[in-house]
């Protein structure tokens, strides 16, 4: 394929301007950033070194804590750069680099999630056959069909937007290489990718968005109507009670920001949403499953007692 790209590279303008503004910033996204790696790579520690934990729940868990710590890291390095840096480049590879892991870890978060909700709904309404449906195997195939989907979704848009022709300006008003303020910079026609980006990505988003929302009105129903334990319901709701909140804080601002794409969007509402997303859900998500689960917290403090207790002789 011939490159017709005049753009050798590109300039992102980041979160603004002021200095003072931006030492803060710098620290608050720093403190967020090792929040991230640290929770979510205990919760995946956890996963691994725990045998209670091996079980397709916590699996999926173990899953989803890496999709956050590579997910922060693909934006918020580049992002505290830029607050130290100016101007804050980034080469034409780069940026196709960045815009395709973003968009394969982000998409495959996206689905996990779904299959974290279909895995809630096995075990709640089915427990006796849980383990023989949701075996070894089908966990595998799963999470690989996860990982898979996100990453061909992702190399669709990059090897779109490699296509396109940048002729001239290169200020990408954003803090990293984003599909959308990238269309904007093009100097060939977005229609195609414009309409991918909404009814591929949106397609992904609602889908994975709907599967969660049918698995969880099928579980209350089967909670109010075929179990009449009170303490049990109370359990069951507890247990979905993380997901669902994990869910909102990403599919709310995904939905908003990326199906309804359009080509004069705000940039700054853009950032915003993507912040929100992309750098503090990732480092909230360990806090709301940790907080709320009483399985992790004994297995944290197991993990934390064994490595303070003295060596017997």
């Amino acid at each position: 394929m011939e490159n017709q790209t005049e753009v050798l590279e590109f300039v992102l303008t980041g979160l603004g301007k002021n200095h003072q503004k931006q030492c803060i910033l710098f620290v608050f996204f720093l403190l967020i950033y090792i929040a991230s790696l640290l929770g979510n790579g205990a919760i995946l520690a956890v996963a691994l070194a725990e045998p209670r934990l091996h079980t397709p729940m916590y699996f999926f868990l173990g899953n989803l804590s890496w999709l956050d710590i590579c997910s922060c890291t693909v934006t918020v390095p580049k992002m505290l750069s830029g607050f130290l840096v100016e101007p804050q480049t980034i080469s034409f590879i780069g940026c196709l680099t960045q815009l395709h892991f973003f968009h394969f870890l982000g998409s495959s978060e996206g689905i996990l999630l779904g299959v974290m909700a279909l895995d809630r709904c096995v075990a709640i309404c089915n427990p006796l056959r849980y383990t023989v449906i949701m075996n070894k195997w089908t966990c595998l195939l799963l999470a690989g069909a996860t990982w898979a989907a996100g990453f061909f979704h992702a190399l669709m848009h990059t090897v779109l937007t490699s296509r396109l022709w940048f002729c001239g300006p290169n200020h990408v008003q954003h803090f990293f290489c984003d599909i959308k303020p990238l269309l904007k910079l093009a100097c060939s026609s977005t229609t195609l990718n414009l309409r991918l980006l909404n009814i591929v990505t949106g397609c992904i988003a609602l889908g994975a968005f709907l599967l969660t929302l049918l698995s969880y009105l099928y579980i209350i129903s089967f909670l109010c109507f075929k179990v009449q334990s009170w303490q049990s319901r109370r359990k069951a709701f507890s247990t979905c009670a993380s997901h669902l909140t994990v869910v909102a804080l990403l599919y709310v601002p995904v939905l908003s920001n990326y199906m309804l794409a359009s080509s004069g969007e705000s940039p700054e509402r853009e950032m915003t949403v993507t912040i929100l997303y992309s750098a503090i859900t990732p480092g909230l998500n360990p806090l709301i499953y940790t907080l709320r689960n009483q399985e992790v917290k004994s297995a944290l403090k197991k993990m934390l007692t064994r490595k303070h207790m003295p060596r017997r002789t």
